[in-house]
């Protein structure tokens, strides 16, 4: 057999008869499949009407193969297994092949939903098989010609009377995890591979910042960040040093050259409390901060270090521009690992700490979440391989560098995958972001829903004519907000997930593939879900009450594992033991997958209130209070649900609101009998109204819960 098919899970191949459903096969991976089970008996499985290549159709049309057509619509799958039964006695193996189908190539699941729930019902005992493909799922500094061709995963075998669709995709995206994780290149450093991208992309992308309108092209910008990473270790001997800049060339800059170091950058968040800040600066153990001038004064409130302890990027930059002209003309001439080993890079790779970054403390004081080598690469490969943009491609990078997916996908992705990034400060100047949209016809925009709603407002359909993706996180995407956003610019919203402790994405939704002919097209985008789980990101659920493990299909506590899962917090052991349970992390929401393979999230477990011994979920409250209170339509937040406790029934629920008036019993008990009419049970519906002259929001675009708490404790006190 050709070692370009390796092969993990052997041990899970059972001597009993089964039924191997692979989530996606080709005709090169079928032959290796029958060379596998070569001692055993084979029958290959196939739907009938299906499109087959040619290749395939020759090879089950061979004399002695035995090959058996099914009718997915059959009424009575039973019966088909009754008589499939047969072919599994003296360990025979019945192998189902999935036809051709549109889909993305990095799925892991190319079987239609029809088909796998007919599958599942014939009663059969079930073998998973995870076969991927790593140059799909790959960093574009990876030598494809050392990566095998296929990645066969055998999950252990599920019993005939435990088979669901949900066991099956549960148990399928268990063994793509440990195929992903089993990749090389997550052992190697970020900082290497970050020299080897801007080195192999160096002439050909480039940094546009939009506050100056200047460009400064990837292998500039390797120099710069190498010799400014020199001066670095000269100011200070501490393995963090802090980043207190908005996104742009400094910004990038900074992060770079901090890495570059063989140091931890550690990005402050400059809109958060002085009490957070002060924490976040305690915990990460830091004594030398990058900033610049302009961007002291702009913000003038926040807590600013001792100049002494301050590094001023512009001060610094132009007394090396010799320096920098050398490293410009020694990073086209020597390999990366050469510079590397000047550098002094390398040592510090995989599990070891690379970049540390806090929690949002909407909930309480911030975690500091270490992220290592291995999370980022393999978060920058999994986000990249979905979203699949091209070298020309052009990505707005608004969000804060303090923010995960700022630092992740509007930073590392780019300078490591080779992309064209335009930089602005603010998030909120939607008017100057979509001027540069414009100017440099980009192609993707990430943001949260907070931020989309100012689009609404200033721009012009136009201007955003350039965009193929536009993704959100960070918060929960308003169907209202994503409809709206399409009328107005043709576009649609693909809400993602993740969290600061993944890295952070986790799944995403994508643009709905063209239909090639006949052949049924995998759905790639569903309203209302976070789209499917990236590339090698398993996931289980437990319920809330009970912590009972739980079918994947059914409402539950949301567990997730991959390389891209951080492990733990920040010298907090008693944090960490809370939410991982045998490498297994627990994210805090709940949520369920559908048979298709797409993740609902109903809430976070903090915006639950446990009332009379019932879950109710905040956010699902809250949607039904805006689309009946019409708010639909507005820019901004003007409602949010909180719990207050309750003598008889331990929680009630209380409304923030903007828009209450004088009245507020009256137009409590209204909204009551409107929500009831929706069918909201009484239970769920707002026991009290809080008049409120805003809603907190961090500047994530998230709701800052811990100050709506306080917001409700103290009316209630």
């Amino acid at each position: 057999m050709s070692n370009k098919i390796e092969i993990l899970g052997k041990n899970n191949i059972p001597e009993q008869g089964a039924l191997v459903i692979p989530g996606r096969l080709d005709f090169n991976e079928m032959l290796h499949l029958e060379q596998l089970f070569a001692k055993r008996p084979i029958t290959w499985l196939c739907e009938e009407k299906v499109k087959l290549e040619p290749a395939v159709e020759s090879f089950l049309d061979r004399e002695g193969t035995n090959a058996i057509a099914f009718d997915a619509t059959d009424a009575d799958p039973a019966s088909i297994g009754a008589t499939l039964r047969q072919h599994l006695s003296g360990g025979g193996i019945i192998i189902f092949f999935p036809g051709y189908v549109s889909a993305h190539t990095a799925e892991c699941c190319h079987i239609p939903g029809p088909t796998i729930r007919q599958l599942c019902a014939l009663g059969l005992p079930v073998l998973p098989l995870s076969a991927s493909k790593p140059r799909e799922i790959a960093l574009s500094s990876d030598n494809a010609n050392r990566l095998p061709e296929s990645v066969f995963t055998f999950a252990p075998l599920i019993p005939e009377d435990k088979i669901s669709v949900a066991s099956w995709r549960q148990a399928l995206l268990e063994a793509e995890e440990e195929a992903f994780a089993s990749r090389s290149f997550l052992q190697e450093s970020l900082p290497v591979s970050l020299i080897a991208g801007l080195k192999k992309h160096g002439s050909s992308n480039s940094l546009y910042d939009g506050t100056d309108d200047s460009e400064l092209s990837f292998d500039k910008l390797l120099a710069v960040a190498i010799v400014f990473a020199q001066e670095i270790k000269e100011l200070t001997s501490k393995k963090r040093v802090g980043v207190i800049l908005p996104p742009g060339k400094g910004g990038t800059l900074a992060n770079l050259a901090v890495l570059l170091a063989g140091k931890i950058p550690v990005n402050i968040n400059f809109t958060a409390s002085h009490k957070a800040v002060q924490s976040s600066i305690r915990q990460a153990d830091v004594d030398r901060f990058i900033t610049a001038d302009p961007f002291v004064r702009k913000v003038a409130s926040f807590p600013w270090p001792p100049n002494r302890d301050l590094i001023f990027i512009e001060r610094t930059l132009p007394h090396l521009q010799k320096r920098i002209k050398r490293w410009f003309i020694l990073c086209k001439i020597l390999p990366t690992p050469m510079i590397a080993k000047i550098l002094g890079l390398g040592k510090s790779r995989g599990d070891d700490e690379a970049v540390l970054l806090f929690t949002s403390g909407s909930s309480g004081e911030p975690k500091g979440v270490p992220l290592s080598h291995r999370n980022l690469l393999a978060n920058v490969c999994q986000f990249g391989s979905r979203i699949n943009l091209s070298h020309e491609s052009r990505l707005l990078g608004c969000l804060p560098l303090f923010h995960s997916f700022g630092i992740t996908a509007t930073m590392l992705y780019p300078c490591l995958e080779g992309l064209n990034l335009v930089t602005y400060p603010n998030p909120l100047e939607t008017k100057r972001l979509a001027e540069l949209i414009k100017i440099h016809q980009v192609t993707a925009l990430i943001a949260t829903p907070t931020f989309l709603r100012g689009y609404m407002r200033r721009v012009a359909p136009e201007q955003l004519s350039s965009l193929q993706y536009c993704v959100t996180g960070a918060e929960k995407l308003p169907q209202s907000l994503a409809e709206a956003f399409k009328e107005k610019f043709g576009i649609d919203v693909l809400e993602g997930f993740g969290l600061t402790e993944t890295s952070p994405a986790t799944n995403i939704n994508l643009p709905e593939l063209p239909a090639h002919g006949d052949a049924p097209v995998i759905s790639s985008h569903r309203r209302g879900s976070v789209g499917k789980l990236l590339p090698g990101i398993a996931v289980r659920m437990t319920n809330p009450a009970t912590d009972q493990a739980s079918p994947i299909s059914e409402q539950g506590s949301i567990w997730l594992r991959g390389a891209n899962v951080f492990s733990g917090y920040l010298n907090n052991q008693e944090k960490t033991a809370e939410i991982f349970e045998d490498q297994w992390f627990n994210t805090g929401d709940v949520g369920r997958v559908d048979d298709d393979g797409f993740l609902i999230i109903e809430g976070r477990l903090s915006r639950f209130s446990k009332i009379a011994g019932e879950m109710v979920p905040h956010e699902t409250v809250e949607a039904t209070i805006t689309q009946t209170l019409g708010l639909d339509k507005e820019t901004e937040r003007k409602i949010a649900v909180v719990g207050i406790p309750d003598e008889q029934k331990g929680e009630a629920i209380a409304l923030l609101t903007t828009v209450c008036g004088e009245t507020r019993d009256q137009e409590c008990i209204a909204l009551r009998y409107q929500l009831m009419d929706q069918g909201i049970p009484s239970l769920w519906c707002p026991k009290l109204f809080i008049p409120v002259d805003e809603i907190p929001i961090l500047a994530s675009g998230k709701l800052d819960l811990k100050a709506c708490k306080e917001l409700a404790e103290n009316f209630i006190a």
